[in-house]
């Protein structure tokens, strides 16, 4: 009995603990800690350190880091305040904030702590220390000194003392790539130069010819037509079997020049009312011949599905060369030049007329 009794004892405590222990666990995850080091740990006079706050807190606390406007304890100068650096992992934050000091006093210093508020606690640091030392002096600078101190000597001698005066600024090696803002404004005058002379050129062009920029050669309905026949008759295909293709390319080629030559719209009319148009605007009785044949013939194939025999299509394309060769526009009329026997022949005639009027003046 009292085995059992001890037994429920024992878990009894056993769940205390563990219960204990899950209570006391989130407290201890919420908490802020804090970790101050130093670097370097010894410094001469003059030099610079490095002193840096790692703060581990939940992410939701806000942190105030203390603000220093001369120094965190005598001796050490604060030389500025870093932004700090942030991390946040699994809802933990850690910061790291960083002062820059300096300090011109040779002596160990002690920092008990740097305190910060993370919003409902003020909480510390560790302590740290810095070291800082002067510079190791000579035999000969010490002995100087004591000279000096004891007034054995009225002026100070500062190579004795191996003090020496600034250096000058010395001048910097040249570099191409520090000049290159000077090739980029030559660069950007010169491309400025030349569109203000472009401009100026088009604009006497435009005064000379009437045009910014020469219109693109339009060749002559007739010419575009008789290239187009060309390439249909290099490509014989109706040599293949493709009879359909062949007329329907070759009254394409038809309609189109006669909708450029004569403004009537043949894309979109039947063969009878091209062959009524022709017929107005022409007296030559084998142009509405030719062109009928051709319309006739493209017409039973592509809608009768007539199969014509070889000479039909060898008909039909030279028609078509004979429907546009009869039709063209006129070739302009070139006024031709007088040649040079003409012009000495005039000249001298003129040399004669006027020695025979001075005779008869005589």
């Amino acid at each position: 009995m009292k085995r059992k009794k001890q037994h429920i004892i024992s878990i009894w405590a056993a769940s205390v603990v563990l219960c204990l222990l899950f209570v006391v666990t989130p407290l201890a995850a919420q908490k802020t800690s804090v970790q101050a080091t130093v670097q370097p740990t010894e410094i001469l006079i003059g030099e610079q350190a490095l002193i840096n706050l790692k703060v581990i807190t939940p992410k939701e606390r806000i942190i105030h880091f203390p603000v220093y406007e001369k120094e965190i304890v005598p001796g050490i100068e604060v030389i500025a305040m870093l932004p700090p650096d942030t991390l946040i992992e699994n809802n933990v934050m850690t910061l790291n904030f960083n002062y820059l000091i300096t300090s011109f006093d040779s002596t160990l210093y002690h920092i008990p702590y740097i305190p910060f508020f993370d919003g409902t606690d003020t909480i510390y640091s560790n302590s740290f220390g810095l070291k800082v030392t002067s510079p190791e002096l000579s035999d000969s600078t010490l002995a100087y000194l004591e000279k000096i101190q004891k007034g054995e000597t009225d002026s100070i001698d500062f190579r004795q003392l191996q003090l020496y005066d600034i250096k000058p600024v010395q001048k910097a090696p040249f570099v191409w790539s520090d000049y290159l803002w000077i090739l980029w404004i030559l660069l950007g005058v010169i491309l400025i130069i030349g569109a203000i002379g472009y401009i100026i050129y088009l604009v006497l062009n435009k005064k000379k010819k009437g045009y910014f920029f020469a219109p693109p050669q339009v060749l002559p309905a007739h010419v575009r037509a008789i290239s187009e026949l060309d390439k249909l008759k290099a490509e014989k295909i109706w040599l293949q079997g493709r009879e359909k293709e062949f007329y329907s390319k070759l009254t394409d080629i038809l309609r189109t020049y006669i909708f450029e030559r004569e403004g009537i719209n043949a894309m979109e009319m039947t063969s009878g009312e091209i062959l009524n148009e022709i017929r107005k605007i022409t007296e030559v009785e084998s142009v509405y011949e030719n062109l009928k044949q051709i319309l006739s013939t493209s017409d039973l194939v592509k809608f009768a599905k007539y199969k014509p025999y070889p000479d039909e299509n060898d008909l039909s394309l030279v028609n078509s060369y004979f429907f546009v060769n009869q039709t063209r526009e006129p070739d302009p009329v070139v006024k031709e030049e007088k040649t040079e026997t003409e012009r000495e022949s005039k000249e001298t005639g003129e040399r004669r007329d006027e020695e025979s009027n001075i005779e008869k003046s005589k």
